[in-house]
């Protein structure tokens, strides 16, 4: 046990926020997965995922990480937030290339916004995450890069690493403002997908798709999120490539599929910028190679 951890989760649930345990030192969940599943206890109904066991019961959370020394995770959805986050370019990248931080920066200037001020934490790579109040009467998701390169958000169906988590040696810290603020309106009005208007549906609609596209999206899904070490991008370009089939083929959207897979790939432990570069590249590649041909019904 730490206690400085718990007292970190502890703080997390006072403000209201969900949290769940992560694996000591690393970014991932530190709760089964389905496969591996006991059907008992919080699980007895059917399996749970961290973002349902994600929780603000103080008890519990005595409990938890009474049993190791567990870095936080905050369920973002059930927490009501939304989090913008600011990454770094990978060390292999060009050595002027621009920051998230950066982006985000130009994004804003662009708008005729300033830089919005709110909670902020430091993360451990040396990149921010800025938390927002999720607006009430929209449900918002993850997103890659739709906002800008190397800014992705975390709202439902993902998770953020709290302050006082440790990776490699290097805290998740408070800089800045304390006080997060409401997601401004003219960044909400940019991540909530325009209503189409007489445009062609680009997925079945609801209860319309056919059974083994559900399956194989939450196979793909699987795979990825379990993937051992060594094997974590590889199982990912191959889950992209799989899924991607769907996507030319209009039985998936290409959000849900990056939304679905972005979230595997960074709980098996891959970083957020390599999930979205090896994402691009396997839809990419699929899409291209599976349209149909000439007379052929998509």
């Amino acid at each position: 046990m730490n206690e400085d951890l718990m007292r970190a989760a502890l703080n997390a649930a006072v403000l209201g926020w969900h949290v769940f345990p992560l694996r000591p030192g690393t970014k991932r969940p530190a709760l089964h997965g389905e496969t591996a599943c006991p059907r008992t206890g919080p699980c007895a109904g059917g399996h749970r995922k961290w973002e349902d066991r994600a929780t603000t019961d103080p008890d519990r959370i005595r409990t938890a990480w009474s049993r190791g020394p567990f870095n936080v995770g905050i369920a973002t959805g059930p927490s009501e937030l939304l989090v913008i986050d600011l990454d770094m370019p990978k060390t292999n990248s060009s050595a002027d290339a621009p920051c998230g931080a950066a982006t985000f920066r130009a994004l804003c200037a662009r708008a005729g916004q300033p830089v919005p001020r709110t909670c902020t934490v430091r993360t451990a790579s040396g990149g921010s995450h800025l938390y927002f109040t999720a607006p009430a009467a929209v449900r918002l998701h993850n997103t890659a890069g739709t906002l800008a390169p190397l800014v992705d958000t975390r709202a439902w169906g993902g998770y953020v690493v709290a302050a006082g988590s440790i990776i490699n040696g290097t805290p998740y810290e408070v800089e800045g403002p304390s006080l997060r603020q409401p997601l401004p309106g003219w960044l909400k009005k940019v991540l909530i997908p325009p209503h189409p208007v007489n445009r062609p549906a680009t997925a079945p609609a609801a209860g319309r798709r056919r059974p083994y596209v559900d399956a194989a999206l939450a196979r793909e899904t699987a795979a990825v999120t379990t993937a051992r070490e060594g094997q974590r991008n590889a199982t990912l370009l191959r889950a992209g490539r799989a899924l991607g089939r769907f996507v030319a083929s209009g039985d998936l959207t290409r959000t849900e599929v990056e939304n679905a897979l972005q979230g595997a790939g960074e709980s098996a432990g891959l970083p957020a910028a390599e999930c979205r570069a090896t994402l691009r590249s396997a839809l990419d590649w699929s899409i291209t190679h599976n349209q149909p041909r000439m007379g052929e019904a998509a």
